[in-house]
């Protein structure tokens, strides 16, 4: 597992878009995301899929960063962002 490059980070660039929206994130580097001073959100490849790592109050979560996984993505995006 890699981290994902430039060409695997075209393929989500609406969800890119979607995590920018996000109060209270920041994207230092495209596709990698800091909530205040820690890192937050990041994407990896494998195997020609892409997974995102979310940060969560204990540890890292991999979600599925396929097309039918932005949504669940941004969502969870979204709640963690705000606490």
């Amino acid at each position: 597992m890699r981290h994902a490059r430039p060409d695997d980070l075209n393929r989500v660039e609406p969800l890119l878009e979607t995590l920018r929206a996000v109060p209270g994130l920041t994207e230092r580097k495209r596709g990698i995301f800091y909530k205040g001073a820690k890192a937050f959100l990041h994407f990896h490849e494998h195997d020609g899929a892409l997974y995102a790592d979310v940060r969560g109050a204990e540890d890292w979560e991999r979600m599925d960063a396929a097309r039918r996984g932005w949504t669940k993505i941004a969502a969870r995006a979204r709640l963690l962002a705000r606490g």
